[in-house]
């Protein structure tokens, strides 16, 4: 052991009766419950020891420390006279002999009780990360991320990958997101950014001959925070491998991912592979979603011919979508509420009816469809105590609302979703271009890296006005777990010649390619293999497997979902001097 103690906090038990024991930890709690008599709780990183002061001496030491003051303990191991089953050490207690200050908290009152710092406001848990990370609630979450961070890397090194990393400091690259950027204080008026993926470099080492590349890698993207998005920086499995296709990527996650789900998680079932591989517009009518959660058994049904012309105005010159809930008997407030926060987070109203044990149709629009409520129970397969729900809109609209109902529909019935394992899905033939919502103009869907399906002849037919561009898909896909998108990946676009017509599908022509990514497109001119590759994110991951809501529970010290960093103060205002020094003024944008 170290200097300061002979065992841990959570190591001592019966069989150290007698033992004379050096522990040192954060003073938790005392309890003064005489004049020379205290129970005190120490706790250290692996657990808590009871402390019984019994002497004058003893005392003294304690009395004026306040709690969370670190301390080193020296004494006798006796068995407790009143044992506690609960704790691992609850058979035993010490008694000191001498007691030294190692730190000493100045602080009468904290911001908040450490062993429950989780229902504080979170504001003052991420000011005082520091002490909020000492509850152990909060800190077995950076040890699971850690585990699982190991496991990872051991198994990809098992699979014959290197792990390699790449810079941090490169150039602005159009990948989606806004950058950081970084000024070069030797090259005026110029500035670095910090990647929001090592996408390029890990394409580039293909060319450069390794043959499988892994990184854990840190990723900066300026945008907002989300529950499963932490602002600012987060990290991911960073993979790419030579010669390969999409089969070979799927492969390797295959084999890698179900163990380690099923050591580390809440769950101890994970899909085995083969992993369900289930296409994008498939997704979309049968789930409602491009990251459908398989552990809900409720599926999509497009009633669009059977009720668009019902009488009921919604639905009318519109795309209806239903799903069939048996055994659904939610009373009319709760279906009111779930009817409401659909509509909070998709933006569209649901509607429904139910189908009662008499064989009527009742509630919610059931009076527009009842004339036909034979065709209705027909088609729907609807029996005795059904419950429909329906969205209706665009087609876009209707499909992702039907997705949210789908969700909240499995929450509230235990007997349409088996909660207790991780369901892994691939979603795969993404498109491969959409038309902007902002631009109202043709961009690429996701990487604009990828291969598309048809390869070079269906660019060339799209260019010539032969194939409509919003129908060529990709060889792009998802990795869904539960409903949660862990990552993206695709088969890369290695050919500088396809590359270039991707590319002026969307107005950029092949000088804007050299101009944009010149070390890609010129490497790719030297002879570059196929390869392929995925990212999964490593935050969404172990959130996912600690059973967390809010990402920022797993990160060590996240930032809030302002992207500021409450407890150093960042962003921050610099000197005018570093101002200077980087060529940079800064002006107030007057409103």
């Amino acid at each position: 052991m170290t200097q300061n103690r002979t065992h841990t906090c959570n190591e001592l038990r019966l069989e150290h009766a007698g033992q004379r024991v050096k522990l040192s930890g954060w003073m938790e709690n005392v309890r003064e419950v005489g004049q020379n008599f205290a129970f005190v709780i120490l706790r250290d990183f692996y657990g808590t020891t009871q402390v019984v002061i019994e002497n004058e001496e003893m005392m003294s030491v304690i009395h004026d420390l306040n709690k969370e003051s670190t301390i080193s303990v020296e004494g006798v191991v006796r068995e407790r006279s009143s044992k506690n089953k609960n704790l691992p050490t609850g058979e035993i207690e010490v008694v000191p002999e001498r007691i030294e200050v190692l730190g000493r908290c100045r602080y009468n009152e904290l911001p908040f009780q450490v062993n429950r710092s989780r229902e504080a406001d979170e504001s003052l848990r991420l000011k005082y990360r520091y002490l909020d990370l000492r509850n152990p609630d909060v800190k077995k979450n950076i040890v699971l991320r850690c585990n699982v961070v190991a496991a990872i890397r051991q198994a990809m090194m098992d699979h014959g990958f290197l792990e390699i990393t790449t810079p941090i400091l490169t150039a602005s690259s159009p990948e989606g997101a806004r950058d950081y950027l970084v000024p070069a204080r030797k090259h005026p008026g110029k500035f670095y950014a910090l990647p929001q993926a090592p996408q390029q470099f890990k394409q580039l080492l293909m060319t450069s001959g390794f043959d499988k590349y892994f990184q854990i890698a840190p990723c900066f993207r300026d945008e907002d925070a989300r529950g499963d998005r932490s602002p600012g920086e987060f990290y991911q499995l960073d993979m790419e491998m030579s010669f390969a296709a999409q089969d070979d990527v799927f492969g390797v996650i295959e084999d890698v991912f179900p163990p380690i789900f099923a050591k580390y998680g809440l769950y101890n079932r994970a899909s085995a592979a083969p992993f369900k591989r289930i296409g994008f517009v498939e997704a979309m009518e049968t789930y409602g979603s491009d990251k459908p959660d398989l552990r809900i058994d409720l599926t999509v049904t497009d009633a669009t011919e059977l009720l668009a012309d019902c009488g009921f105005e919604p639905f009318a010159g519109n795309t209806v979508k239903a799903i069939v809930v048996t055994d659904f008997s939610a009373p009319r407030k709760q279906i009111d509420k779930l009817c409401a926060d659909v509509e909070v987070q998709a933006g569209n109203k649901a509607y429904w009816f139910r189908l009662d044990e008499k064989g009527e149709l009742v509630g919610g629009i059931s009076k527009f469809v009842a004339e036909r409520k034979d065709e209705v129970i027909a088609k729907l397969g609807l029996t005795p105590g059904c419950f429909v729900g329906f969205t209706a809109g665009k087609k876009g609209a209707a499909q992702k609302t039907a997705g949210v109902l789908r969700s909240k529909l499995g929450a509230l019935c235990p007997n349409h979703m088996d909660r207790e394992k991780y369901e892994f899905c691939w979603i795969v033939d993404f498109p491969m271009y959409e038309i902007g919502e902002e631009s109202g103009e043709l961009e690429f869907c996701h990487n604009p890296f990828s291969m598309p399906n048809g390869g070079k002849e269906i660019l060339e037919k799209a260019i010539a006005g032969e194939a409509d561009p919003l129908s060529i898909t990709a060889f792009q896909y998802d990795l869904v777990c539960n409903g949660v998108e862990l990552s993206s990946g695709a088969v890369r676009n290695h050919d500088p010649e396809i590359m270039v017509k991707a590319f002026r599908m969307v107005g950029l022509g092949e000088e804007d390619v050299k101009a944009k990514f010149p070390a890609m497109y010129n490497a790719f001119c030297y002879g570059a293999p196929p390869h392929a590759g995925i990212a999964p994110g490593i935050d969404r991951m172990v959130m996912l497997l600690a059973g967390e809501e809010s990402i920022r529970e797993i990160i060590p010290f996240p930032m809030n979902k302002n992207a500021q960093d409450l407890m150093m103060g960042a962003p921050s205002e610099v000197e005018q001097r570093q101002l200077e020094e980087l060529h940079i003024a800064v002006t107030e944008i007057e409103e």
